[in-house]
């Protein structure tokens, strides 16, 4: 079995230190730190959503760390409620929380950004999500596909 970036039980890398010291400030005990089975290493955590009309406000989020981390980033999942989005949501229902062509700068950063950063998209995905219902338009600047572009952004305006 191929050696996990967070290391062991026994001896847990600086980074999984890092990450955990960092959620913990930034969330207090809204998130834990699971594993499963295949040695996936995810937090998992409830986030309230505080708009007027929606009928359920909890939404439980897990943001699960790829082997290559932090090479790529973690990936963001609402477990519930269920939510689809033809917009900013890959099939498997991964959030879309930025454009790579957008590079560390304002994208995913390997030096810099944690699981509190994609937490925080994630939030910020969700309110949103909720606008986009409303009115018909997604919060912020959209990249439009065009025959040209590749599929790999997979959002559509």
């Amino acid at each position: 079995m191929a050696k996990q970036w967070w290391g062991t039980r026994r001896n847990v890398s600086p980074r999984l230190r890092l990450e955990v010291e960092l959620m913990q400030a930034a969330f207090g005990d809204t998130f834990r730190v699971e594993t499963q089975a295949q040695n996936l290493l995810f937090w998992i955590g409830t986030i309230e959503i505080n708009l007027k009309g929606l009928s359920q406000r909890d939404h439980i989020l897990k943001i699960l760390y790829p082997a290559e981390y932090p090479n790529r980033p973690p990936e963001a999942y609402v477990l519930s409620p269920t939510i689809y989005s033809p917009k900013h949501q890959f099939e498997d229902g991964q959030l879309c929380l930025f454009n790579p062509k957008d590079g560390v700068t304002y994208g995913w950063n390997p030096s810099t950004s944690t699981a509190v950063t994609v937490a925080g998209w994630a939030i910020e995905w969700l309110y949103s999500f909720y606008t986009w219902q409303a009115t018909n338009k997604w919060p912020g600047v959209e990249e439009r596909l065009t025959r040209d572009k590749p599929n790999w952004l997979r959002w559509r305006p």
